[in-house]
């Protein structure tokens, strides 16, 4: 039976690690902030305020269940992304 996959497409996927994910999620909230372009179309998505929230909020219980188990330029990359992530939920405004 044939594999579906093509090993041609994982030479280019960046190795899995812990910062890799938070940045996968940071990017999907900017994406549903309409802050990014989807990088198939090159469009942005309109903001949405709730599913932008939920991303938000996961990180930050993510964060809170890692805490004491990260490394120290993990833990900075974490607290500067949720930063960086609220600035830009804030400057959205207030939701319909």
């Amino acid at each position: 039976m044939a594999s579906d996959k093509n090993p041609a497409d994982e030479a280019f996927l960046p190795a899995i690690d812990f910062s890799t994910f938070l940045l996968s999620l940071s990017t999907s909230a900017l994406y549903q902030m309409g802050l990014v372009p989807n990088p198939e179309t090159g469009e942005k998505a309109s903001p949405d305020r709730t599913i932008a929230r939920q991303t938000i909020d996961t990180l930050v219980m993510l964060r809170d269940k890692t805490r004491g188990n990260l490394e120290e330029e993990e833990d900075k990359l974490f607290e500067s992304l949720l930063y960086e992530l609220r600035m830009h939920f804030l400057k959205l405004g207030p939701g319909e």
